[in-house]
């Protein structure tokens, strides 16, 4: 039960939550919203995806997003890439931290949806991904596992399977002499409960304890900072948000479900636990408004309507109360 004294938040708001919008969002916008959260002081900030406009038309400007916004010091830039090609997209901006993951998901029924292969042909394009990696010179840290806690189309998913994968990655990881740091535990459809954060993250820690641990977290069902707060008490320190909870995924199966939790809630959180994470949450909550604007409706983040407690408790001539 041990709190971590720092984490690391990577905000993901302008591409997962630019990649399930119904509506287009015209470039300068997403240009906007990088720059804005530029101002934040984020480690990293997700700035797009290299997929086919095909399956993603919001991503069809990928290139020009990219050539747009502003660099700031401080922080990395990165993408999602599905494929070799969009890889080579990536690497051919010249602008960006391309950043090497090896990746699958748990759930055969939403990997055939979400990237049209199996989990055995998403091990077969791992290969090509690395020899990709291998061409462009791009570093390869970290493995992912996708839908690690449960799927719409297919139910729960076992903690011991999500381990055999896990597995599987290093194992070929070690073949190609990739060093991997990180593992991501993705909950991309929201089936997460603090019980189920604490038996996968157990296993994963108990079976690789020198490598550190990224949760990807959705708030679909009302439990996602529940579900961060479970997984700092085990020790971990890197998460991922989205501005105003931003997101979700296009082929999960929902119509109206909240994304990924919001970072401004998040780094609410943190800051009346004694978190630190380097994060400007004023100037963030203003970005956070700022983003219902671009996409034209209501989003679910909740501190950018309640307002963060220090600005009251200066309100009120008070400061907090540690327990």
């Amino acid at each position: 039960m041990a709190l971590p004294k720092r984490i690391v938040i990577h905000e993901l708001g302008p591409r997962e939550g630019m990649q399930i919008e119904k509506n287009p969002i015209a470039t300068s916008e997403k240009i906007r919203l990088v720059d804005m959260l530029s101002e934040c002081r984020f480690p990293e900030i997700e700035v797009t995806s290299f997929v086919s406009p095909k399956w993603v038309p919001q991503m069809a400007d990928a290139e020009e997003v990219v050539a747009g916004f502003k660099r700031a010091a401080g922080t990395r830039y990165t993408c999602v890439y599905l494929n070799t090609q969009g890889l080579q997209r990536a690497v051919m901006t010249g602008k960006l931290d391309v950043e090497g993951s090896l990746s699958v998901t748990a759930s055969e029924a939403f990997s055939r949806k979400n990237t049209n292969r199996s989990i055995a042909d998403t091990f077969i394009e791992t290969e090509k991904r690395i020899e990709g990696f291998e061409r462009f010179g791009v570093k390869a840290q970290e493995v992912s596992v996708m839908a690690a806690f449960g799927c719409n189309y297919q139910g729960d998913i076992g903690a011991d399977h999500v381990v055999g994968l896990i597995d599987r990655l290093m194992g070929m990881a070690q073949d190609h002499g990739l060093s991997i740091e990180l593992i991501q535990l993705a909950d991309t459809m929201g089936w997460a409960n603090p019980q189920s954060i604490r038996r996968l993250v157990g296993k994963v820690q108990d079976r690789w304890p020198a490598q550190r641990i990224n949760l990807h977290l959705h708030d679909t069902r009302g439990m996602g900072l529940m579900n961060a707060l479970a997984a700092m008490e085990m020790g971990v320190d890197d998460f991922d948000s989205a501005v105003a909870g931003l997101g979700g995924c296009p082929y999960a199966g929902f119509k109206d479900a909240p994304g990924n939790i919001a970072t401004e809630d998040l780094v609410h959180l943190c800051q009346e636990i004694g978190v630190e994470t380097g994060v400007d949450l004023e100037r963030l909550l203003e970005v956070a408004r700022e983003a219902e604007t671009i996409v034209g409706h209501p989003l679910p983040g909740k501190v950018m309507r309640g307002g963060h407690l220090d600005s009251y408790r200066r309100q009120a001539g008070t400061s907090q109360v540690q327990a």
